[in-house]
């Protein structure tokens, strides 16, 4: 789960990183109140999930009232790269002497954290690392020895940058892995740690990603993240607890099993169909949970044809389709069905649909029938697979 800015600076100064002090707003009044509340200068920081806010007018000086009232309005509801603008953040302004890059994100390959950091920070870090592999120091961390007081003095005097603010700077980067672990993050990132003119380290940024999966310990962060962004149908589909990824193409996928629902999306994909969503009803899936699968699904407006592909282990064949009949019977969708049912129970759902006689809905007793099947009705449709 991404972090907006603000929610990353809460993080931070939770477990003792100096951020600058601001406040969240949601209209030009608020954020009006808030600047007079830190006074002047301020920034005026649109919040959204994406990086390159500064060049596209995101990120705004204002020296009074009447700027902050300006540049607000300029910003709430402005696109940033397909992301609009529904929060702002009011942060009183820095005296900026130098911007560096920090950031501890989990390698995969490694099975470690990795520690990241350069002293050339700001805006274009990516090209300029690009650029200049030695500009960006690494180190992977050993999870059982921690993130010592020397990776922070080795990184920063890799990096090249001035030796009265090493120590600071290793200490800043201790307090992000501290982040790192306790919150369970796969990502903290600080573009730019800014160095004030008193040479004091502070995150004048903060980009965050924790773990979904481990929200559970961390019943404070479970609000966060930026709700207006949030898709309809994974919001959705998160309400009722299913397991569920938009994709971009118009073919609606239900599995259960999130091996046997990658597998779908590869068939169809090879039989010339483009999936809309990736949807795991998950283990021995009741009528219920079928029912709010074919809700979710039909949500999305891109949807021309749905396939159900089932193999029944715990997952009964007969439930899957009592849950299917339910859902015409609620929702009467206006797409067709294509539905392959293998496994425990296999004869009793075939013959639970062959009785309903559902319109518009086609069985396969193959995976491959089943995709070339859906993409044709799909095509039937009238819309390119």
């Amino acid at each position: 789960m991404d972090l907006l800015e603000y929610q990353g600076k809460q993080l931070f100064a939770a477990h003792g990183i100096p951020v600058p002090e601001g406040r969240p707003a949601t209209t030009v009044d608020a954020a009006v109140a808030a600047a007079e509340e830190l006074g002047y200068p301020v920034v005026v920081k649109a919040q959204v999930l994406v990086g390159g806010r500064g060049k596209a007018g995101g990120v705004k000086l204002a020296a009074d009232r009447d700027e902050v009232v300006e540049h607000a309005t300029a910003i709430l509801g402005m696109d940033i790269k397909g992301h609009t603008v529904h929060e702002l953040y009011i942060e009183a302004a820095s005296d900026i002497d130098e911007e560096y890059y920090a950031a501890f994100v989990f390698d995969r390959s490694a099975k470690k954290p990795m520690a990241m950091f350069s002293k050339m920070g700001g805006m274009d870090v990516e090209a300029i690392a690009d650029e200049d592999p030695e500009a960006m120091r690494m180190l992977h961390v050993d999870p059982l020895l921690g993130f010592q007081d020397f990776h922070g003095r080795r990184l920063a005097f890799e990096a090249g940058i001035p030796a009265d603010v090493i120590r600071p700077v290793g200490a800043l980067l201790a307090k992000l892995y501290e982040t790192f672990v306790a919150e369970d993050a796969m990502l903290v990132e600080v573009n730019p740690l800014l160095i004030t003119k008193s040479r004091e380290a502070v995150a004048l940024d903060a980009k965050v990603t924790l773990d979904g999966n481990a929200l559970f310990r961390h019943p404070g962060s479970a609000d966060f993240g930026d709700k207006g962004a949030a898709d309809p149908q994974e919001q959705m589909a998160a309400e009722r607890g299913l397991t569920y990824v938009k994709l971009d193409g118009n073919i609606g996928i239900l599995g259960n099993g999130a091996g046997l629902v990658m597998s779908t999306l590869d068939v169809v994909a090879q039989a010339g169909g483009s999936p809309a969503n990736f949807l795991d009803a998950g283990g021995g899936s009741k009528a219920e949970a079928i029912t709010q699968a074919v809700e979710v699904i039909l949500s999305d407006p891109k949807v021309k044809a749905v396939l159900f592909n089932i193999f029944g282990g715990i997952t009964r064949c007969d439930e899957v389709a009592k849950g299917l009949i339910e859902a015409f019977s609620q929702i009467q969708p206006e797409v067709p069905f294509v539905v392959r049912l293998n496994g425990t129970n296999e004869e009793e759902g075939q013959r639970l649909l062959a009785e309903a006689n559902l319109p518009n809905v086609h069985t396969e007793t193959t995976m491959d029938g089943a995709a070339a099947k859906v993409v044709e009705v799909a095509k039937a449709q009238g819309v390119a697979s």
